[in-house]
């Protein structure tokens, strides 16, 4: 292939024709001329067939935070490559830099690193490398034919997990809930955990009586919340779960004896992020407040399909399970079929189990699919029904309306209200607990709910 450089070079020998006896003469031997350069321009440009593409670096990385991507180009031709190279990725990928200028001697390896921001959560492919080869005058180039294959790669984004600055806080809740829960004696939800000498203050009642004549010694029996309970996180992957919300709505006022909370870590989304986005990141943090608590934790996405499970592992290897999983779903276009959705529950879980379902408040998928089978869950299993919802509602809910379409739109807001209040009595009926909440609460609630089911006893 001819460059500009060439064009470049005829334009001056046809500029030059006046000044020949002969202008056709001399356009033939500009012409000639010109021909003959980028033939031997082209003959002493490297060969494609002789370089060898490879990839090296990061294989996942967190939404957020930067990756890197290293492209090795060995050339093991006898002549140096100049070349020009372009390597593409998806958009989403956030690549900076992706042309660059090479010259690479016989024998030599070139290295080239592409900095990744993504932008979204998922795989992230590259999608094709262009390698032009040019000679010493950069006359022309090699592209086409023996073009050197594209070294496949896949970078993974991991979600943000933005609420594990609350984890600190949920740890430090759950420490207090064993605490008093040990001092208290035995109640809901406890279990038997050691024996000890009676102190002044003790109940009698919790006097172990056949332990003290073994041991001539007076002794309590002492309990905790009960361990190796399941939870089951159950992700909606439905149309519902594309809607995307915004963070509009400050935080609730904290309590003075909590200890501050970090700021996010992260840019946040312009437009709001996806509700399933803010299910995972509830997930993740329930998930890891549960395996600190000593229970077992399963996961389930589904929609139409199962999308993702992950059967619970020790505390270690957890919640890097979960996140690798997580990490590639995305919202289908289709109504969640809760039919299938309450029979993977039923087959996968036998035990009592508590199954948090991240959903949403809306009356056609819940009233149509969810509440016909949530009898049969319900009795064998303790539900809780995690929602996330707009604060854009609210605030056209707020505001005094200036014309009529603010008026339609704050009725319709109400409406809109009104109708997730009814699903929330019509799931409440049923002995469900609910969380509905903005999404900057969202998290924070849903464990909150879970550190209440099991000071309660009712896991």
């Amino acid at each position: 292939m001819v460059t500009w450089r060439a064009a470049v070079l005829l334009c001056l020998g046809a500029a030059s024709m006046p000044l020949w006896p002969w202008p056709w003469t001399g356009l033939a031997v500009v012409l000639a001329a010109v021909a003959l350069l980028c033939a031997l321009d082209l003959r002493a440009a490297a060969a494609l067939k002789q370089v060898t593409l490879t990839r090296e670096g990061q294989r996942a990385v967190r939404l957020g935070d930067e990756a890197v991507v290293t492209l090795k180009i060995h050339n093991s031709g006898v002549r140096t490559l100049r070349a020009d190279l372009r390597d593409d990725w998806v958009p989403s990928a956030g690549a900076g830099q992706t042309t660059h200028r090479l010259e690479i001697a016989p024998g030599a390896t070139g290295v080239v690193e592409t900095r990744l921001r993504p932008t979204r959560r998922g795989d992230r492919p590259a999608v094709r490398v262009t390698l032009r080869s040019h000679g010493p005058l950069r006359l022309t180039f090699r592209q086409l034919g023996a073009r050197p294959a594209t070294p496949g790669w896949t970078l993974r984004v991991l979600p943000r997990f933005e609420s594990r600055r609350f984890l600190a806080e949920k740890v430090s809740r759950l420490r207090v809930l064993d605490g008093s829960t040990a001092v208290r004696g035995r109640g809901r939800g406890t279990e038997f955990d050691a024996l000890r000498e009676y102190v002044g203050g003790d109940d009698v009642r919790s006097i172990d009586w056949r332990a003290s004549a073994r041991r001539s010694d007076v002794l309590v029996r002492t309990w905790r919340p009960e361990r190796d309970r399941r939870v089951l996180c159950v992700l909606d992957t439905g149309r519902t779960s594309a809607v995307r919300v915004d963070r509009t709505s400050a935080p609730a006022p904290r309590p003075a004896w909590l200890p501050a909370l970090p700021p996010p870590t992260g840019p946040v989304p312009a437009h709001g992020e996806p509700r399933l986005d803010a299910a995972i990141d509830a997930a993740l943090l329930l998930a890891a407040l549960a395996g600190r608590a000593g229970d077992r934790v399963d996961l389930l996405a589904v929609d139409t399909a199962v999308r993702a499970s992950v059967a619970g592992a020790g505390r270690e290897a957890l919640l890097p399970r979960l996140v690798d999983a997580v990490a590639p779903l995305q919202p289908a276009l289709v109504e969640t079929d809760f039919e299938l959705v309450v029979g993977e529950i039923m087959r996968r879980e036998r035990k009592r189990a508590l199954v948090v379902l991240f959903t949403t408040l809306e009356p056609g998928p819940i009233g149509e699919g969810l509440l016909p089978v949530l009898p049969r869950l319900a009795s064998r299993h303790k539900v809780l029904v995690a929602s996330v919802h707009d604060p854009a509602l609210t605030a056209l809910t707020s505001r005094m309306p200036e014309d009529a379409e603010q008026a339609y739109a704050a009725v319709a807001a109400h409406q809109a209200f009104a109708e997730r209040d009814r699903v929330r009595d019509a799931l409440v009926r049923h002995g469900v607990e609910v969380v509905d909440a903005p999404l900057a609460e969202f998290a924070s609630r849903v464990s909150d709910a879970y550190l209440t089911l099991k000071a309660a006893g009712r896991l």
